[in-house]
């Protein structure tokens, strides 16, 4: 099985390359003069799609051929009170650019809004924010002209006091999107609320492939076993992707399943991302699908960003020299054998 790894908006290793730079609504709110604060936040779009840019041509150099966008491009473009500002036209050659390059490198890209983008939520407002939320990441895909094969990962949001019943509405509220919203998300389960079993469900319910995050499933497994996961809810997950490559017309392995992976900050902080990850578990769960899923792509979630994935190949460069299977193919990719 080959597998690509990935890493989540910032460097910890170039300098001066923020892509997440803000401005907060009470700084614009102090601005006498309104559009001079729109066109200090365009400024700052830029400068961070500019950033983007620079990371993504950095993690090619280091053949990492997976990237998240940072959710923080543009500051506070669904404020309430900023819904007539409208920054792609000013934006929009920025972002055709980073998407040229995206699909000339053959990158992966993909984003995952806030936790508040919710639609299992039993409030009719946020369930107005959460769709705009969504809506902003999308015209971000679609003024970066990425195909559908670039998605927004979200999770299906809070229990709410009944979670057989939010699971339910979730279904509900989500289905009832147009085809525009849900050919752009994947679905991830988390590590408080809903885990894998009741994630596929709805994956499957909804038509949208599934994120495996196996640390959320470590610290939220719904008594669902390694072996398990493996052998009964893996095969499933695998289909929600194949089901996608067939929709868009791509042939087999032309968008391999996503995972999300990271480790424990503390035994007394088990939810918490480390810096880094820890080799062992993750290969443990890699070899354990090896045999039944020819590609995987996997996205790290550790705090030290792409430092977090230079390292994890280091780790797995021993691993190969000692000869456990573990074949090194270039920066961001191994070949593992089950």
């Amino acid at each position: 099985m080959i597998v690509r790894f990935g890493f989540v908006a910032m460097s910890t290793i170039l300098e001066n390359a923020s892509p997440s730079r803000t401005m907060t609504f009470a700084n614009f709110s102090k601005l006498n003069d309104r559009e001079a604060g729109i066109r200090k936040m365009e400024r700052i779009a830029e400068e961070n799609l500019h950033n983007t840019l620079r990371i993504m041509k950095h993690a090619n150099a280091h053949d990492i051929h997976m990237y998240r966008f940072s959710s923080k491009l543009i500051p506070l473009s669904t404020h309430e009170d900023l819904l007539d500002w409208d920054p792609f036209p000013v934006l929009r050659p920025s972002m055709k650019e980073i998407g040229d390059y995206a699909k000339k490198t053959g990158m992966r890209t993909s984003f995952h809004p806030d936790h508040f983008c919710v639609f299992s939520t039993n409030r009719p407002d946020v369930l107005v924010k959460s769709e705009r939320d969504l809506d902003y990441h999308i015209r971000m895909l679609e003024a970066m002209e990425l195909p559908e094969t670039v998605k927004c990962n979200i999770h299906m949001g809070g229990a709410y006091g009944d979670k057989k019943l939010s699971g339910e509405r979730f279904v509900q509220q989500f289905g009832a999107l147009t085809d525009r919203y849900k050919h752009r998300v994947t679905l991830e389960n988390d590590d408080k609320t809903f885990d894998v079993r009741e994630t596929i469900a709805a994956a499957e319910a909804v038509g949208v492939p599934m994120v495996l995050d196996i640390h959320h499933h470590a610290v939220n497994s719904g008594d669902v076993t390694m072996d398990e996961l493996s052998a009964g809810l893996w095969p499933r997950i695998a289909r929600t992707w194949t089901l996608e490559e067939q929709r868009l017309g791509l042939e087999e392995g032309g968008l391999p399943p996503k995972i999300h992976a990271s480790s424990p900050k503390s035994l007394s902080d088990p939810r918490g991302h480390a810096d880094n990850v820890e080799p062992g578990p993750l290969v443990q769960f890699l070899r354990s699908v090896a045999a039944a899923t020819p590609r995987i792509d996997c996205m790290l979630e550790a705090k030290h960003k792409d430092a977090a994935l230079l390292k994890l190949m280091e780790d797995l460069k021993e691993l190969a020299a000692q000869g456990n299977g573990i074949r090194i193919l270039d920066g961001g990719t191994v070949e593992i054998d089950p």
